[in-house]
């Protein structure tokens, strides 16, 4: 789960830099992406990812692309036809400050819109980043337990210092779960209600 999308990552340059070229991701972006991923993960920043790993997930992965270089990376993965995970944010060190993760993710929540999802959440150290971009803050232990089996291989499992966001797209399927569970289904949504994560009282 862990995210290498720091605070260090997210401040905005006053000068223009050449133009970032954003898309999906291509088998040929593998060896780039296992380098910008396991470098981070060999500082304890992200979890490592192996070749098989990243083939069997290409198709989450969005890059940004400068000058023709991968400069960073960022995945959309399911949990279910209503939920979404960003992950895997990276950027590249000398790409950072740019807007490079903003514009990652931005292209990140365009693509849970196009395929419906209700809301999106991801981990992260810096939430105010995130709640800049339409992301609120919600209890970790409210998220579906599925969610939670990448955690298992996190070196931080034990000690998780990220902070889960959830950025809600469909308000017309979105409503607050209880209290008590973190779920609820409504009286009147019927069988095709969506059981979301309460938002976290501030």
């Amino acid at each position: 789960m862990i995210s290498a999308l720091t605070a260090e990552f997210v401040r905005e340059e006053t000068h223009a830099p050449a133009p970032l070229d954003l898309r999906k991701a291509r088998m040929s972006d593998i060896p780039p992406l296992l380098d910008l991923i396991n470098g981070y993960a060999s500082r304890g920043i992200m979890l490592p990812r192996t070749e098989l790993e990243i083939s069997e997930g290409i198709r989450d992965f969005s890059v940004a692309v400068r000058a023709g270089e991968l400069v960073g990376c960022g995945a959309l993965h399911f949990y279910s036809p209503a939920m979404g995970e960003i992950r895997s944010l990276a950027v590249r060190e000398d790409a950072k400050t740019h807007g490079v993760g903003r514009h990652l993710v931005e292209t990140l929540v365009n693509e849970a819109g196009e395929f419906s999802l209700t809301c999106v959440f991801a981990f992260t150290y810096v939430p105010s980043f995130f709640q800049k971009m339409g992301f609120e803050e919600v209890e970790r232990g409210a998220l579906p337990l599925k969610v939670w089996k990448d955690c298992l291989r996190c070196p931080k499992f034990q000690s998780c210092d990220e902070i889960s966001v959830m950025r809600v797209l469909d308000p017309n399927r979105w409503f607050v779960g209880s209290p008590k569970c973190g779920y609820e289904i409504a009286p009147d949504e019927g069988s095709e209600a969506i059981q979301l994560p309460l938002l976290r009282k501030q």
